[in-house]
């Protein structure tokens, strides 16, 4: 038996991942196998599913991860296509479970996918999080062609320059990512560098942009993630259309943007 039909809860979630996989792809964000999208979905574990067998040798992660132990991950498999994943999701992604070790796991269901080559990085992310009690549960990783174009600018990876810039482009961008986007220097796709890299800027933000390669979002589930991802692409499209007409836009004042986080509470 298929798993998401003796778990609704869990049904409803990976259809989520499967509906955010799809914007990914239809964005143009998701070229080939680009991108990883991993959800902790402990929470919606039953009994059943609690006493499946594993599927799959036991995997080492590659690092010891405390806060992990006994935990359930819905993770994009390796290679996989993100308009795959959308359309077939228990097909293209797989259900692991975090061993008492904290440092292997075993997939579960519903078929012997392996997870994302990056999982060390998302395991790492998710770690963190349950390790300060933060109620986020689901990481985004993708493309987005304008933000990924800006890295290319050397002045714009100084330190809240994009924020700033984006913030300014249309009121909504500041209102739903409130933290604004953190940066990474280019570090190597995959490595444990630029998963260290990450962790430190994401105790700042909820979305960095790595130079020259994507963005990686947290969020309470895969939909906030994805959210926060879209309003910065909407910011980074407004100024490149304004650019293409020839004109530098003109963006919200600091006046301006600080009357909108007075009116709706925002962080400074």
């Amino acid at each position: 038996m298929n798993i998401l039909d003796i778990t609704p809860a869990l049904k409803a979630e990976v259809q989520k991942v499967a509906e955010v996989a799809g914007y990914l792809w239809q964005n143009g964000w998701a070229e080939r196998n680009g991108g990883n999208i991993t959800v902790n979905i402990t929470h919606l574990i039953n009994d059943s599913v609690r006493a499946l067998p594993a599927i799959s040798q036991v995997m080492p992660i590659g690092t010891v991860l405390p806060h992990l132990k006994g935990c359930y991950f819905f993770c994009k498999g390796t290679g996989k296509r993100m308009r795959d994943l959308a359309r077939r999701p228990m097909e293209n992604g797989s259900i692991i479970r975090i061993l008492d070790d904290c440092a292997s796991y075993v997939i579960v269901a519903d078929n012997p996918v392996m997870p994302t080559s990056e999982l060390p990085s998302h395991l790492s992310v998710h770690n963190h999080l349950i390790g300060k009690g933060s109620p986020y549960t689901a990481t985004v990783h993708t493309h987005p062609i304008e933000l990924v174009a800006m890295s290319h600018n050397r002045a714009m990876l100084e330190k809240d320059v994009l924020t700033r810039l984006l913030w300014s482009m249309i009121p909504e961008t500041k209102a739903f990512c409130p933290l604004g986007l953190g940066i990474i220097p280019y570090t190597l796709p995959g490595s444990i560098e630029l998963a260290d890299a990450t962790l430190a800027q994401l105790d700042e933000y909820d979305v960095v942009l790595w130079e020259k390669h994507g963005v990686f979002a947290q969020g309470l589930d895969v939909m906030d993630a994805f959210d926060q991802i879209d309003v910065l692409s909407k910011s980074a499209k407004i100024y490149v259309a304004s650019r293409s007409m020839g004109f530098e836009p003109e963006g919200m004042t600091d006046e301006q943007m600080a009357e909108m986080s007075r009116a709706f509470n925002l962080p400074k």
